[in-house]
């Protein structure tokens, strides 16, 4: 995996370097973003930070419907925290972010590399983030990438297939608890079909996990085959509404995260009010436990999502978490102010000091608590 790792870091440096001397088909863009951050409920009540990332696309059709196309780009960032003068923190890293190539056709696509792969029918709270980890308070959206090759068909009533195949991403992704064992490929595949209005859609994974970091010493295992299966669907009525559901099984008994079921129910509505106003409502179900549908450690979160176009360059948006359990709400503002190429983005937030929002790991201690973050964004 290593060697993987090191020739995407080569790729994108040679994409990097040769688009000063190429023309079309080569298209090079980038994303520089920079923001500063106080809260004083943190260890460092003052971060600020930046990241770039360049993109190079390339496209080459080659002959009829056939097309080759890549995306190579990589991700920049560093960021510094300050208690006081004689207490900082800092961390930094420059890493592939996405680097894949592409075959495809009007109904059929391979791809290969380290890409993002997401579905399901949920907004916010998706019971089938599976591989990906989108924070829906991040207005850039950005998520690390799995390493993989991924064919999807497209068949000529709208019915989509999807296969993958994963290897040697360690780390957990989306609501995984445990590690995947990296010399053993993840295999998996999704059927969409057109229903009604909308869609339905099956989906299945399965992977080998490592539980050997997992404090608990008699739920240590270097292998556990585990099967993932995901059901979803959308309907577009006078609201939109849809269901999606997750239930993971590890073959090994490894305490409450043997098994995990997910559901999540959802609806949203643009209200005519002047410029619309666009509502989110979801309700998700969590259960983790030793044995199937005990539910004996259940997490019940609802979240109410609200944006309103304030004028053709402004929009306001809010986020509302509940957690039934520990009687908690979680509170994001979001104002944005477009330019031509330069967005603003002032977020402000109250939470609670201890923070239990699931699956949001990266950014969870710096949003616990009352805060503020300003955020400006180039892209080119």
């Amino acid at each position: 995996m290593k060697r993987l790792r090191l020739i995407g870091y080569m790729v994108v440096l040679f994409f990097l370097f040769v688009k000063s001397h190429a023309q079309e088909p080569f298209n090079f863009k980038g994303q520089l973003s920079v923001y500063t951050h106080y809260n004083a409920n943190n260890d460092f009540p003052w971060w600020n930070g930046g990241r770039y990332i360049p993109q190079l696309n390339g496209s080459f059709p080659v002959g009829g419907e056939n097309l080759l196309d890549f995306e190579a780009s990589a991700n920049i960032y560093g960021n510094f925290g300050l208690k006081d003068f004689n207490n900082t923190s800092s961390n930094g890293n420059i890493k592939p972010y996405r680097v894949w190539a592409r075959h495809s056709t009007n109904q059929f696509e391979l791809r290969a590399g380290l890409q993002k792969i997401n579905f399901g029918s949920a907004s916010i709270l998706r019971p089938l983030m599976w591989f990906d980890q989108v924070d829906p308070r991040d207005p850039l959206q950005l998520t690390d990438g799995v390493w993989g090759l991924l064919v999807r068909y497209y068949f000529l009533n709208n019915a989509t297939v999807w296969l993958w195949t994963l290897y040697g991403n360690k780390n957990p992704k989306g609501w995984e608890m445990v590690e995947t064992k990296r010399e053993v490929p993840e295999i998996g595949g999704r059927f969409q079909y057109p229903v009604s209005t909308g869609e339905a859609a099956l989906s299945y994974h399965y992977r080998t996990a490592d539980s050997r970091a997992l404090a608990e010493t008699e739920h240590r295992f270097e292998s556990i085959p585990e099967h993932r299966f995901g059901f979803d669907a959308k309907f577009d009525w006078e609201v939109g509404l849809w269901i999606e559901a997750s239930w993971k099984h590890l073959t090994k008994n490894v305490g409450m995260f043997t098994n995990q079921q997910l559901l999540n129910l959802g609806m949203d509505y643009t209200f005519g009010l002047r410029n619309g106003l666009t509502v989110i409502y979801e309700q998700l179900f969590a259960a983790f436990d030793e044995k199937v549908l005990k539910f004996k450690e259940t997490t019940t979160f609802s979240l109410l999502s609200a944006s309103y176009p304030v004028g053709i360059f402004d929009n306001l948006s809010y986020l509302l978490y509940f957690d039934w359990k520990n009687q908690s709400a979680y509170n994001f503002i979001n104002w944005q102010k477009q330019f031509n190429h330069i967005t603003i983005f002032v977020m402000g937030y109250w939470n609670p000091k201890n923070y239990y929002i699931p699956t949001q790991r990266a950014t969870e201690n710096l949003f616990a608590g009352t805060g503020i973050q300003i955020m400006l964004v180039f892209n080119h």
